[in-house]
């Protein structure tokens, strides 16, 4: 079985906007959406501190499809234009999408849109059309930090790839299993995996 994801450092992510960027060029998307957000978390009082600076901490986390494992945008399809692939992500059919956007209600995570010029609902595909070709997601190839990773989550964080061929487990500082996180499970079981080992992990609700 394969599940496709992309691993993130947030320790190492600075904010720069790279990733957000890279993916509307790419992509087409058009102005005021976006495949993958660069939110701001914090900042916040760190434990123990003064909740005054320098006692406080923050951290840029990436927010895009989930690729989920029980994606909800799916099951309530009525065209079967969301459906989930063999690779382990979540794709559209636009030529099935008939833009009622009952996947975009559904998702927890607010990451998909209607193209009002098309009349179909997009998102992040993680860049199937460089992937299928053994190329990285144009995200994970553009992060000048390497805070960004691919690959198979069956197959173990370690093996994911970076920007310059790297190999996660080869690159980045040691993490444990607490140390790895996921946005708020609502039974979707989310694959996309932040990596924070100092701060104090908030997600999303």
């Amino acid at each position: 079985m394969t599940q496709l994801a992309i691993a993130t450092d947030l320790d190492r992510c600075v904010g720069c906007l790279a990733c957000s960027v890279a993916c509307k060029v790419v992509n087409g998307v058009p102005i005021g959406n976006f495949w993958n957000k660069t939110l701001r978390v914090g900042p916040t009082p760190k434990e123990g501190g003064s909740g005054q600076y320098p006692d406080v901490e923050m951290y840029f986390l990436n927010v895009q499809c989930q690729h989920c494992e029980n994606p909800e945008c799916v099951k309530v399809c009525p065209t079967e234009a969301s459906r989930k692939m063999p690779d382990g992500t979540v794709q559209i059919d636009k030529a099935k999408c008939i833009g009622c956007q009952f996947c975009v209600m559904s998702c927890p995570y607010g990451v998909r849109y209607l193209n009002e010029e098309e009349g179909v609902v997009e998102k992040c595909t993680l860049c199937q059309q460089r992937t299928a070709q053994g190329e990285l997601p144009q995200c994970v190839s553009q992060c000048c930090g390497m805070a960004r990773w691919y690959g198979d989550i069956e197959q173990g964080l370690e093996s994911f790839q970076g920007p310059r061929g790297e190999k996660l487990g080869d690159f980045l500082n040691e993490f444990d299993e607490s140390q790895v996180h996921k946005l708020t499970d609502t039974g979707n079981g989310p694959s996309m995996v932040y990596i924070m080992r100092d701060i104090k992990w908030q997600g999303v609700e």
